[in-house]
């Protein structure tokens, strides 16, 4: 692999990694063989990292334990998800909204809860404030069918992530966020009036905040160009897609938005990330 000085000076300055989790550390429920390896060097070298994810179909405390399970060691501190980044925008942008229709699975629904606000039911007498749509793994359709309804009723109306689909390992498609939606357009002809998940830079926001770090200084790591990539552009930071999850290199030669930088993997931005320093 030929590393160009333009690649060691856009990774030079790198303080913290910002992780793409399906698809970049690990594809469904199998962890990638070079995963460790690579968090150990980014440790080794004092580099931090978070993992931020897209999927909200896991509570906070359920994703720490599914990564305990792959072997990886992680915090609260140290994962952010579309599902608490939407409780986030809710609790700034909406602190009078108390009461939700959730579209989600019991595990994000909990998360909510958790978080202060009040789960209504599939029920037209008990009348939210506004409608949540997310990765809905338990999808009732039922349950589709009242989102629908309090959407036609001009409900505030927000997704927790505007994904089509959901990486899997296994011989299927998973239907993710953005497909749902789009089915809920064909029925109320509304689309979300927010939609909340990368490519917002909102969900990089945090991180700077956090540990006190210019854009230029945070590198967002995935494998979707419409999603991790964009975010990283949208917040001024560097992007780099890995080749292992769903973005191919004729995804990077026909899209108008461009990595800054290119790898099959972790292990090969491993290698970049070693050549650099």
């Amino acid at each position: 692999m030929t590393v160009t000085s333009a690649i060691k000076l856009k990774l030079k300055n790198i303080k913290h990694i910002a992780l793409d989790m399906d698809g970049t550390i690990y594809n469904g429920s199998t962890l990638f063989p070079f995963t460790i390896a690579f968090l150990n060097y980014l440790k080794e070298h004092r580099i931090g990292y978070s993992f931020l994810t897209n999927n909200p179909s896991k509570s906070t405390d359920d994703y720490l334990r599914y990564l305990g399970k792959m072997g990886i060691s992680a915090t609260k501190e140290e994962l952010y998800t579309s599902a608490l980044a939407t409780i986030d925008y809710l609790k700034s942008k909406h602190p009078q909204f108390k009461r939700l229709f959730i579209l989600g699975t019991p595990s994000m629904i909990k998360e909510f809860e958790e978080a202060g606000f009040i789960s209504t039911e599939d029920n037209a007498e008990d009348r939210p404030d506004a409608v949540i749509v997310g990765f809905d793994t338990s999808l009732v359709y039922t349950r589709l069918c009242r989102a629908a309804y309090w959407i036609a009723q001009q409900m505030t109306y927000i997704a927790t992530n505007p994904d089509w689909v959901c990486p899997t390992d296994q011989p299927n498609i998973l239907v993710d966020c953005g497909s749902i939606c789009a089915c809920l357009k064909g029925a109320t002809n509304r689309e979300p009036d927010v939609v909340i998940g990368k490519p917002d830079p909102r969900m990089l926001a945090g991180i700077l905040h956090r540990y006190h770090l210019q854009p230029s200084e945070i590198a967002m790591v995935g494998d979707r160009i419409y999603t991790d990539v964009q975010m990283a552009k949208n917040a001024n930071a560097l992007g780099i897609l890995v080749l292992s999850g769903e973005a191919r290199m004729t995804d990077v030669e026909q899209s108008a938005i461009k990595p800054d930088i290119v790898t099959e993997d972790l292990a090969g931005l491993q290698y970049l990330m070693s050549q650099s320093h």
